[in-house]
């Protein structure tokens, strides 16, 4: 027997079991009870895309201890002189309001001579908050991933180094790191038109054991899993992602009954061989939509995080793609994650409900 204290869920929203209760006395009393209980906790702030700019591009997203909500993105110029921001952390209260906290790292890590901290995926594990990251440049002959690990979800942190460079574990243009802990194992995915690739690490989570495997073909990058129900969901992005207004990046997702795989799309068809189902594309006003994550709010709905590119503000200075952060909310259906209308939300939005 639940507690009188205890939330369900109705018609989509949390209300108290109490006022529940009183459906069968009293019709009146409950009305009043329900739009209370709505209209303090179960009503996300409005809010319109982008959420933040100019730029948290390949954007990877936590709640921390600290009830903030905390994203991290690709190393990026803003344009304000301030030159590369290395690992920009952005934090919220409500997922629609957010404030730049600073950088991940104080000092770059220079275990590789070249290239960019790009797509950083956080999490928290053994205690502290992980933070994985490719280090590359555009055509880099062996790119590399790396982890660092810090106290604060804030850091600054410490860098442990390398994991792996693309010779090393044998998969050409190693790049876009997610960790996935699946009941208490750690894996690392990780891929970029290779292939998308994993492999379980040690228990301290800074090296790796045993034998690769492939879960998705030649045509994803940023890779990006999470269970819900007893299913596995794989979410990736394909196409060009930095070409402006041109950029025809996108999402498509596969589905698992094991972490390990075969995931397939909602034909049935393996993603080695498959483009899996498209979930996100671009808008008369946003190219470009991609490389995601996904967070649940206090309602225990699900919402996507990505970047993507206003149309009408698509640059940094020359030639730099401008890659705001945008928020949407997934929808069930069935079994399978969708997008409303399969593209990126304008104009005001219901926001997610948080403890704001």
């Amino acid at each position: 027997m639940q507690h009188s204290g205890e939330k369900k869920k109705v018609n989509g929203r949390r209300i108290g079991i109490a006022a529940l209760a009183l459906v069968v006395s009293s019709g009146i009393l409950f009305y009043f009870l329900f739009e209370r209980e709505k209209d303090s906790a179960a009503v996300g702030t409005e809010y319109q895309n982008p959420v933040f700019e100019p730029v948290i591009a390949d954007p990877s997203i936590i709640k921390a201890e600290d009830g903030f909500y905390y994203v991290y993105g690709t190393e990026d110029n803003w344009g304000d002189g301030m030159g590369s921001r290395v690992v920009p952390i952005v934090r919220s209260r409500n997922l629609t309001d957010w404030e730049y906290v600073g950088e991940a790292f104080h000092e770059k890590p220079d275990w590789k001579e070249d290239g960019g901290i790009w797509a950083p995926d956080i999490s928290f594990f053994n205690g502290k908050y992980y933070l994985y990251y490719s280090q590359s440049t555009w055509g880099d002959a062996n790119p590399a991933v790396g982890v660092a690990v810090s106290d604060a979800p804030e850091g600054p942190f410490e860098d442990q180094g390398k994991l792996f460079d693309s010779e090393e574990i044998g998969v050409p243009n190693s790049i876009d790191p997610q960790l996935y802990v699946d009941e208490g194992t750690p894996y690392l995915f990780w891929g970029s038109w290779y292939g998308i690739w994993g492999i379980e690490l040690t228990e301290d989570g800074l090296g790796y054991t045993g034998e690769k495997f492939q879960i998705a073909g030649t045509d994803f990058e940023a890779p990006y899993i999470i269970e819900r129900e007893g299913s596995f969901y794989f979410f990736g992005s394909k196409g060009s992602c930095c070409e402006g207004q041109w950029s025809e990046y996108r999402v498509s997702v596969g589905k698992a009954d094991n972490l390990k795989g075969p995931y397939l799309d909602k034909e049935g068809n393996d993603l080695n061989e498959s483009s899996g189902s498209l979930i996100l594309t671009g808008s008369d006003a946003f190219a470009g939509p991609g490389h995601n994550a996904v967070i649940t709010d206090e309602a225990g709905e699900d919402w996507m995080i990505y970047h993507a590119i206003d149309k009408e503000n698509p640059w940094i200075g020359s030639g730099v793609t401008r890659r705001p952060l945008m928020l949407d909310r997934i929808v069930w259906n069935d079994g399978w994650p969708e997008i409303e209308n399969g593209s990126p939300g304008s104009g005001l939005q219901e926001g997610p409900v948080t403890n704001e």
